[in-house]
């Protein structure tokens, strides 16, 4: 396992809902704070907490830039990068818990 990993990802409202593009070191902690509506802000406002695309980076410079490029994509391309690997955006939180 990596000394350190840091995270890139897309939380959404629902199926083809609101999306959410953040980054982290600690991904599980992250996604739990959004579930529990203990991140103000966007995400608690609209309701954003179902964790649908994450990568995985070793450096946080890579990891700030992929998500600052991702947050200037149009939404489609967004959607179709979700729903290349989860085409029916799975909640993937429950997976990354227990991991």
């Amino acid at each position: 396992m990596r000394s350190r990993s840091f995270y890139v990802y897309i939380l959404a409202s629902r199926i083809g809902g609101t999306l959410y593009i953040g980054v982290t070191n600690n991904l599980i902690r992250r996604v739990a704070e959004h579930k529990s509506k203990l991140a103000e802000g966007f995400t608690k406002k609209y309701d954003v907490d179902r964790l649908v695309y994450l990568e995985c980076f070793e450096d946080i410079e890579q990891a700030i830039h992929r998500e600052k490029r991702l947050k200037k994509w149009p939404r489609a391309w967004k959607i179709q990068l979700i729903e290349k690997d989860n085409p029916d955006w799975r909640d993937l939180y429950p997976e990354i818990a227990v991991a």
